[in-house]
Protein backbone atom coordinates (compact mmCIF):
# COMPACT_ATOMS: atom_id res chain seq x y z
CA UNK A 1 0.00 0.00 0.00
CA UNK A 2 1.34 3.42 -0.94
CA UNK A 3 2.19 5.80 1.92
CA UNK A 4 2.85 9.49 2.07
CA UNK A 5 5.97 11.10 3.56
CA UNK A 6 4.48 10.94 7.09
CA UNK A 7 3.91 7.21 6.79
CA UNK A 8 0.07 7.43 6.57
CA UNK A 9 -1.76 5.54 3.80
CA UNK A 10 -2.19 7.60 0.65
CA UNK A 11 -5.76 8.74 -0.11
CA UNK A 12 -7.46 7.24 -3.16
CA UNK A 13 -7.98 9.51 -6.13
CA UNK A 14 -11.35 11.18 -6.61
CA UNK A 15 -12.03 8.99 -9.65
CA UNK A 16 -11.74 5.83 -7.57
CA UNK A 17 -13.63 7.19 -4.54
CA UNK A 18 -16.98 5.33 -4.39
CA UNK A 19 -18.73 8.23 -2.64
CA UNK A 20 -17.64 10.68 -5.33
CA UNK A 21 -18.65 8.27 -8.10
CA UNK A 22 -22.02 7.71 -6.50
CA UNK A 23 -22.65 11.45 -6.16
CA UNK A 24 -21.58 12.02 -9.77
CA UNK A 25 -23.96 9.37 -11.16
CA UNK A 26 -26.84 10.74 -9.09
CA UNK A 27 -26.23 14.25 -10.43
CA UNK A 28 -26.11 12.89 -13.98
CA UNK A 29 -29.40 11.03 -13.44
CA UNK A 30 -31.10 14.10 -11.96
CA UNK A 31 -29.86 16.23 -14.85
CA UNK A 32 -31.19 13.71 -17.38
CA UNK A 33 -34.60 13.64 -15.72
CA UNK A 34 -34.80 17.44 -15.58
CA UNK A 35 -33.79 17.69 -19.25
CA UNK A 36 -36.37 15.10 -20.26
CA UNK A 37 -39.09 16.90 -18.29
CA UNK A 38 -38.11 20.24 -19.87
CA UNK A 39 -38.27 18.66 -23.33
CA UNK A 40 -41.73 17.22 -22.66
CA UNK A 41 -43.14 20.49 -21.32
CA UNK A 42 -41.73 22.70 -24.07
CA UNK A 43 -42.76 20.25 -26.80
CA UNK A 44 -46.30 20.03 -25.38
CA UNK A 45 -46.63 23.83 -25.21
CA UNK A 46 -45.40 24.17 -28.80
CA UNK A 47 -47.88 21.54 -30.05
CA UNK A 48 -50.77 23.21 -28.22
CA UNK A 49 -49.88 26.59 -29.71
CA UNK A 50 -49.58 25.06 -33.19
CA UNK A 51 -53.13 23.62 -32.88
CA UNK A 52 -54.51 26.82 -31.30
CA UNK A 53 -55.54 24.99 -28.12
CA UNK A 54 -55.56 27.22 -25.05
CA UNK A 55 -54.21 25.62 -21.90
CA UNK A 56 -55.42 26.33 -18.38
CA UNK A 57 -58.28 25.46 -16.06
CA UNK A 58 -60.79 28.18 -16.88
CA UNK A 59 -62.82 25.71 -18.99
CA UNK A 60 -64.03 24.07 -15.76
CA UNK A 61 -66.34 27.07 -15.20
CA UNK A 62 -68.06 26.72 -18.59
CA UNK A 63 -71.50 25.13 -18.93
CA UNK A 64 -71.36 21.38 -19.48
CA UNK A 65 -74.53 21.00 -21.53
CA UNK A 66 -74.88 17.23 -21.13
CA UNK A 67 -76.80 15.06 -18.68
CA UNK A 68 -75.55 12.43 -16.22
CA UNK A 69 -77.80 9.46 -15.45
CA UNK A 70 -76.58 9.06 -11.84
CA UNK A 71 -75.55 11.95 -9.65
CA UNK A 72 -74.74 11.97 -5.93
CA UNK A 73 -74.43 15.76 -5.96
CA UNK A 74 -76.70 18.45 -7.44
CA UNK A 75 -76.24 18.49 -11.20
CA UNK A 76 -78.11 19.57 -14.32
CA UNK A 77 -77.20 20.29 -17.92
CA UNK A 78 -76.59 23.92 -16.97
CA UNK A 79 -73.93 22.95 -14.42
CA UNK A 80 -70.25 23.56 -15.09
CA UNK A 81 -67.65 21.12 -16.36
CA UNK A 82 -66.06 21.20 -12.93
CA UNK A 83 -69.31 20.06 -11.32
CA UNK A 84 -69.68 17.30 -13.91
CA UNK A 85 -66.18 15.99 -13.15
CA UNK A 86 -66.95 16.15 -9.43
CA UNK A 87 -70.09 14.05 -9.99
CA UNK A 88 -68.01 11.50 -11.91
CA UNK A 89 -65.49 11.45 -9.06
CA UNK A 90 -68.24 10.72 -6.51
CA UNK A 91 -69.56 7.89 -8.68
CA UNK A 92 -66.07 6.40 -8.87
CA UNK A 93 -65.69 6.57 -5.08
CA UNK A 94 -69.13 4.99 -4.62
CA UNK A 95 -68.28 2.04 -6.87
CA UNK A 96 -64.90 1.58 -5.17
CA UNK A 97 -66.28 1.66 -1.62
CA UNK A 98 -69.24 -0.64 -2.31
CA UNK A 99 -67.07 -2.95 -4.43
CA UNK A 100 -64.37 -3.25 -1.76
CA UNK A 101 -66.98 -3.99 0.91
CA UNK A 102 -68.71 -6.72 -1.11
CA UNK A 103 -65.47 -8.21 -2.47
CA UNK A 104 -64.01 -8.48 1.04
CA UNK A 105 -67.06 -10.33 2.39
CA UNK A 106 -67.32 -12.68 -0.58
CA UNK A 107 -63.57 -13.27 -0.67
CA UNK A 108 -63.31 -14.20 3.00
CA UNK A 109 -66.31 -16.53 2.79
CA UNK A 110 -65.01 -18.28 -0.33
CA UNK A 111 -61.44 -18.42 0.99
CA UNK A 112 -62.57 -20.13 4.20
CA UNK A 113 -64.91 -22.38 2.22
CA UNK A 114 -61.96 -23.61 0.14
CA UNK A 115 -60.47 -25.08 3.33
CA UNK A 116 -63.73 -26.69 4.44
CA UNK A 117 -63.78 -30.40 5.27
CA UNK A 118 -67.03 -30.64 3.32
CA UNK A 119 -66.03 -31.84 -0.15
CA UNK A 120 -68.97 -30.19 -1.93
CA UNK A 121 -68.38 -26.77 -0.36
CA UNK A 122 -64.63 -26.84 -1.01
CA UNK A 123 -65.13 -27.93 -4.64
CA UNK A 124 -67.73 -25.23 -5.25
CA UNK A 125 -65.36 -22.61 -3.85
CA UNK A 126 -62.52 -24.00 -5.99
CA UNK A 127 -64.66 -23.85 -9.15
CA UNK A 128 -65.72 -20.29 -8.33
CA UNK A 129 -62.12 -19.12 -7.97
CA UNK A 130 -60.82 -20.86 -11.08
CA UNK A 131 -63.74 -19.76 -13.26
CA UNK A 132 -63.99 -16.13 -12.19
CA UNK A 133 -60.32 -15.18 -12.08
CA UNK A 134 -59.60 -16.71 -15.50
CA UNK A 135 -62.33 -14.80 -17.35
CA UNK A 136 -61.39 -11.20 -18.30
CA UNK A 137 -63.07 -8.56 -16.17
CA UNK A 138 -64.42 -6.67 -19.17
CA UNK A 139 -66.24 -9.78 -20.37
CA UNK A 140 -67.76 -10.22 -16.92
CA UNK A 141 -69.00 -6.62 -16.97
CA UNK A 142 -70.59 -7.28 -20.36
CA UNK A 143 -72.13 -10.53 -19.04
CA UNK A 144 -73.84 -8.82 -16.10
CA UNK A 145 -74.96 -5.83 -18.15
CA UNK A 146 -76.10 -7.41 -21.43
CA UNK A 147 -76.90 -11.00 -20.45
CA UNK A 148 -78.29 -10.73 -16.92
CA UNK A 149 -79.71 -7.24 -16.41
CA UNK A 150 -81.15 -7.10 -19.92
CA UNK A 151 -83.16 -10.26 -19.25
CA UNK A 152 -85.23 -8.71 -16.44
CA UNK A 153 -88.74 -7.26 -17.03
CA UNK A 154 -89.18 -4.04 -18.99
CA UNK A 155 -90.05 -0.63 -17.60
CA UNK A 156 -93.77 -1.47 -17.42
CA UNK A 157 -93.26 -4.58 -15.30
CA UNK A 158 -91.17 -5.63 -12.32
CA UNK A 159 -89.79 -8.40 -10.16
CA UNK A 160 -90.50 -7.80 -6.46
CA UNK A 161 -88.73 -9.36 -3.47
CA UNK A 162 -88.01 -8.80 0.25
CA UNK A 163 -91.69 -8.45 1.18
CA UNK A 164 -92.45 -6.36 -1.88
CA UNK A 165 -90.07 -3.58 -0.75
CA UNK A 166 -87.51 -3.90 -3.57
CA UNK A 167 -88.26 -4.10 -7.28
CA UNK A 168 -86.08 -4.90 -10.28
CA UNK A 169 -86.65 -4.16 -13.94
CA UNK A 170 -84.60 -2.99 -16.88
CA UNK A 171 -84.50 0.55 -15.46
CA UNK A 172 -82.66 -0.61 -12.34
CA UNK A 173 -83.21 -1.68 -8.75
CA UNK A 174 -85.77 0.38 -6.81
CA UNK A 175 -86.40 0.48 -3.09
CA UNK A 176 -87.49 2.70 -0.20
CA UNK A 177 -85.62 5.97 0.31
CA UNK A 178 -85.30 7.59 3.77
CA UNK A 179 -86.80 11.07 3.99
CA UNK A 180 -85.26 13.17 6.74
CA UNK A 181 -87.26 15.81 8.59
CA UNK A 182 -86.19 18.47 11.12
CA UNK A 183 -84.69 16.78 14.18
CA UNK A 184 -83.31 13.82 12.23
CA UNK A 185 -79.77 15.11 12.72
CA UNK A 186 -79.93 13.84 16.31
CA UNK A 187 -80.16 10.30 14.94
CA UNK A 188 -76.84 10.87 13.17
CA UNK A 189 -75.32 12.27 16.37
CA UNK A 190 -76.53 9.17 18.23
CA UNK A 191 -74.91 6.93 15.61
CA UNK A 192 -71.58 8.75 15.95
CA UNK A 193 -71.82 8.55 19.74
CA UNK A 194 -72.53 4.82 19.52
CA UNK A 195 -69.44 4.24 17.35
CA UNK A 196 -67.23 6.25 19.74
CA UNK A 197 -68.58 4.42 22.79
CA UNK A 198 -68.07 1.08 21.04
CA UNK A 199 -64.42 1.95 20.41
CA UNK A 200 -63.88 2.98 24.04
CA UNK A 201 -65.65 -0.08 25.44
CA UNK A 202 -63.65 -2.33 23.11
CA UNK A 203 -60.37 -0.89 24.42
CA UNK A 204 -61.54 -1.37 27.99
CA UNK A 205 -62.64 -4.95 27.23
CA UNK A 206 -59.20 -5.82 25.81
CA UNK A 207 -57.44 -4.43 28.89
CA UNK A 208 -59.86 -6.30 31.15
CA UNK A 209 -59.28 -9.55 29.29
CA UNK A 210 -55.49 -9.12 29.45
CA UNK A 211 -55.70 -8.55 33.21
CA UNK A 212 -58.31 -11.13 34.21
CA UNK A 213 -58.70 -13.47 31.23
CA UNK A 214 -62.47 -12.85 31.18
CA UNK A 215 -64.15 -12.05 27.89
CA UNK A 216 -66.69 -9.26 27.54
CA UNK A 217 -69.78 -9.68 25.28
CA UNK A 218 -68.46 -7.07 22.84
CA UNK A 219 -70.62 -8.10 19.90
CA UNK A 220 -73.92 -7.54 21.66
CA UNK A 221 -72.61 -4.40 23.31
CA UNK A 222 -71.57 -2.93 19.95
CA UNK A 223 -74.91 -3.94 18.44
CA UNK A 224 -76.76 -2.21 21.23
CA UNK A 225 -74.70 0.97 21.03
CA UNK A 226 -74.49 1.37 17.24
CA UNK A 227 -78.07 0.32 16.49
CA UNK A 228 -79.86 0.74 19.80
CA UNK A 229 -78.89 4.36 20.45
CA UNK A 230 -80.09 5.65 17.03
CA UNK A 231 -83.33 3.66 17.35
CA UNK A 232 -84.03 5.09 20.81
CA UNK A 233 -83.21 8.58 19.53
CA UNK A 234 -85.56 8.03 16.59
CA UNK A 235 -88.52 7.46 18.91
CA UNK A 236 -87.52 10.10 21.47
CA UNK A 237 -87.29 12.84 18.80
CA UNK A 238 -90.74 12.02 17.44
CA UNK A 239 -89.76 9.77 14.54
CA UNK A 240 -88.38 12.52 12.24
CA UNK A 241 -87.68 10.07 9.40
CA UNK A 242 -89.86 7.91 7.19
CA UNK A 243 -89.35 5.65 4.19
CA UNK A 244 -90.60 6.74 0.79
CA UNK A 245 -91.49 3.59 -1.16
CA UNK A 246 -91.38 3.52 -4.96
CA UNK A 247 -94.83 3.93 -6.50
CA UNK A 248 -95.69 1.54 -9.35
CA UNK A 249 -98.69 2.67 -11.41
CA UNK A 250 -100.79 -0.45 -12.04
CA UNK A 251 -103.93 1.11 -13.52
CA UNK A 252 -104.49 3.22 -16.57
CA UNK A 253 -103.39 2.73 -20.19
CA UNK A 254 -100.58 0.29 -20.79
CA UNK A 255 -98.28 3.09 -21.90
CA UNK A 256 -98.59 4.72 -18.48
CA UNK A 257 -97.69 1.64 -16.44
CA UNK A 258 -94.41 1.85 -14.54
CA UNK A 259 -92.68 3.49 -11.63
CA UNK A 260 -93.30 7.10 -10.75
CA UNK A 261 -90.20 9.22 -11.29
CA UNK A 262 -88.16 10.54 -8.36
CA UNK A 263 -89.97 8.40 -5.79
CA UNK A 264 -87.82 6.03 -3.74
CA UNK A 265 -84.23 5.28 -4.68
CA UNK A 266 -83.10 3.74 -7.95
CA UNK A 267 -79.80 1.99 -8.67
CA UNK A 268 -79.27 2.13 -12.41
CA UNK A 269 -78.33 -1.13 -14.22
CA UNK A 270 -74.92 0.28 -15.21
CA UNK A 271 -74.02 0.69 -11.55
CA UNK A 272 -75.33 -2.76 -10.64
CA UNK A 273 -73.44 -4.49 -13.47
CA UNK A 274 -70.16 -2.71 -12.76
CA UNK A 275 -70.32 -3.24 -8.99
CA UNK A 276 -71.27 -6.92 -9.26
CA UNK A 277 -68.55 -7.65 -11.82
CA UNK A 278 -65.83 -5.83 -9.86
CA UNK A 279 -66.86 -7.41 -6.54
CA UNK A 280 -67.14 -10.97 -7.79
CA UNK A 281 -63.96 -10.76 -9.87
CA UNK A 282 -61.82 -9.23 -7.10
CA UNK A 283 -63.31 -11.63 -4.52
CA UNK A 284 -61.81 -14.58 -6.41
CA UNK A 285 -58.30 -13.19 -5.84
CA UNK A 286 -59.08 -12.23 -2.23
CA UNK A 287 -60.25 -15.79 -1.61
CA UNK A 288 -56.85 -17.16 -2.59
CA UNK A 289 -55.13 -14.58 -0.40
CA UNK A 290 -57.29 -15.58 2.57
CA UNK A 291 -56.67 -19.28 1.94
CA UNK A 292 -52.91 -18.73 1.78
CA UNK A 293 -52.97 -16.61 4.92
CA UNK A 294 -54.84 -19.24 6.91
CA UNK A 295 -52.55 -22.01 5.71
CA UNK A 296 -49.53 -19.90 6.71
CA UNK A 297 -50.55 -20.22 10.38
CA UNK A 298 -48.98 -23.21 12.06
CA UNK A 299 -51.35 -26.13 12.53
CA UNK A 300 -50.11 -26.30 16.10
CA UNK A 301 -52.15 -23.17 16.81
CA UNK A 302 -55.32 -25.04 15.88
CA UNK A 303 -54.36 -28.05 17.97
CA UNK A 304 -53.57 -25.83 20.95
CA UNK A 305 -56.92 -24.06 20.66
CA UNK A 306 -58.77 -27.38 20.48
CA UNK A 307 -56.80 -28.60 23.50
CA UNK A 308 -58.13 -25.60 25.42
CA UNK A 309 -61.69 -26.62 24.53
CA UNK A 310 -62.36 -24.13 21.73
CA UNK A 311 -64.61 -25.33 18.94
CA UNK A 312 -63.85 -24.91 15.25
CA UNK A 313 -65.71 -21.60 14.84
CA UNK A 314 -64.17 -19.74 17.79
CA UNK A 315 -60.75 -21.20 16.90
CA UNK A 316 -60.96 -19.74 13.42
CA UNK A 317 -62.30 -16.39 14.61
CA UNK A 318 -60.16 -15.86 17.70
CA UNK A 319 -56.91 -17.70 16.94
CA UNK A 320 -56.34 -18.37 13.25
CA UNK A 321 -57.75 -15.29 11.46
CA UNK A 322 -56.00 -12.70 13.72
CA UNK A 323 -52.65 -14.35 13.02
CA UNK A 324 -53.40 -14.86 9.33
CA UNK A 325 -54.20 -11.17 8.89
CA UNK A 326 -50.48 -10.33 9.03
CA UNK A 327 -50.07 -12.36 5.84
CA UNK A 328 -53.39 -11.35 4.28
CA UNK A 329 -53.29 -7.54 4.58
CA UNK A 330 -50.35 -6.64 2.24
CA UNK A 331 -51.67 -8.49 -0.85
CA UNK A 332 -55.22 -7.51 0.11
CA UNK A 333 -54.17 -3.87 -0.26
CA UNK A 334 -53.11 -4.56 -3.85
CA UNK A 335 -56.52 -6.02 -4.64
CA UNK A 336 -58.26 -2.96 -3.21
CA UNK A 337 -56.09 -0.74 -5.41
CA UNK A 338 -56.80 -2.92 -8.45
CA UNK A 339 -60.55 -2.74 -7.86
CA UNK A 340 -60.46 1.04 -7.61
CA UNK A 341 -58.46 1.40 -10.82
CA UNK A 342 -60.48 -1.27 -12.67
CA UNK A 343 -63.61 0.80 -12.05
CA UNK A 344 -62.44 2.91 -15.01
CA UNK A 345 -63.80 0.11 -17.23
CA UNK A 346 -67.20 1.68 -16.52
CA UNK A 347 -66.78 3.60 -19.77
CA UNK A 348 -67.53 0.33 -21.62
CA UNK A 349 -71.15 0.34 -20.39
CA UNK A 350 -71.58 4.13 -20.18
CA UNK A 351 -71.62 4.38 -16.40
CA UNK A 352 -70.77 8.01 -15.56
CA UNK A 353 -67.61 7.53 -13.54
CA UNK A 354 -64.63 9.89 -13.55
CA UNK A 355 -63.14 8.52 -16.78
CA UNK A 356 -66.45 8.44 -18.66
CA UNK A 357 -67.50 11.96 -17.66
CA UNK A 358 -63.97 13.26 -18.15
CA UNK A 359 -63.91 11.75 -21.63
CA UNK A 360 -67.08 13.63 -22.53
CA UNK A 361 -65.59 16.86 -21.23
CA UNK A 362 -62.39 16.20 -23.18
CA UNK A 363 -64.30 15.65 -26.42
CA UNK A 364 -66.21 18.91 -25.98
CA UNK A 365 -63.33 21.12 -24.85
CA UNK A 366 -60.21 19.49 -26.28
CA UNK A 367 -58.38 20.06 -22.95
CA UNK A 368 -56.60 16.71 -23.07
CA UNK A 369 -53.66 17.64 -20.85
CA UNK A 370 -55.85 18.98 -18.05
CA UNK A 371 -58.34 16.09 -18.12
CA UNK A 372 -55.61 13.45 -18.12
CA UNK A 373 -53.91 15.30 -15.26
CA UNK A 374 -57.17 15.19 -13.28
CA UNK A 375 -57.52 11.44 -13.93
CA UNK A 376 -53.97 10.76 -12.81
CA UNK A 377 -54.23 12.97 -9.72
CA UNK A 378 -57.53 11.41 -8.58
CA UNK A 379 -56.50 7.78 -9.01
CA UNK A 380 -53.09 8.48 -7.47
CA UNK A 381 -54.74 10.16 -4.47
CA UNK A 382 -57.25 7.32 -3.99
CA UNK A 383 -54.44 4.76 -4.19
CA UNK A 384 -52.26 6.64 -1.69
CA UNK A 385 -55.16 7.05 0.76
CA UNK A 386 -56.04 3.35 0.51
CA UNK A 387 -52.41 2.32 0.95
CA UNK A 388 -51.94 4.62 3.94
CA UNK A 389 -55.03 3.25 5.68
CA UNK A 390 -54.10 -0.38 5.01
CA UNK A 391 -50.51 0.21 6.17
CA UNK A 392 -51.84 1.71 9.40
CA UNK A 393 -54.17 -1.26 9.86
CA UNK A 394 -51.32 -3.66 9.11
CA UNK A 395 -49.24 -2.05 11.86
CA UNK A 396 -52.15 -2.43 14.28
CA UNK A 397 -52.40 -6.13 13.43
CA UNK A 398 -48.65 -6.73 13.63
CA UNK A 399 -47.40 -9.19 16.23
CA UNK A 400 -46.00 -7.31 19.23
CA UNK A 401 -43.02 -9.11 20.74
CA UNK A 402 -42.38 -8.79 24.47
Amino acid sequence: MEQDSAGAPARASLVNDPKVRGLFYQLVLIGALVSFGYFIVTNTIANLERQNIASGWSFLENTAGFGIIQSLAPYSETSSYGQAIFVGFLNTVLVAVVGIFLATIIGFVVGIARLSNNWVISRLAYCYVELIRNVPLLLQIFFWYFAVLRAVPGKRDKWSFFFDNFHLNIAGLRGPKPIWEPGAEFIGFALILGIVLTYLVNRWAHKRQDATGQQFPMFWTALGLIIGLPVITYFVTGMPMYLEHPNFVETGPILRRGFELNVGFNLIPEFLALTLALSIYTAAFIAEIVRAGIQAVSHGQTEAAHALGLRQGPTLRLVIIPQAMRVIIPPLTSQYLNLTKNSSLAVAIAFPDLVSVGGTVLNQTGQAIEIIAIWMAVYLSLSLITSAFMNWYNQRMALVER
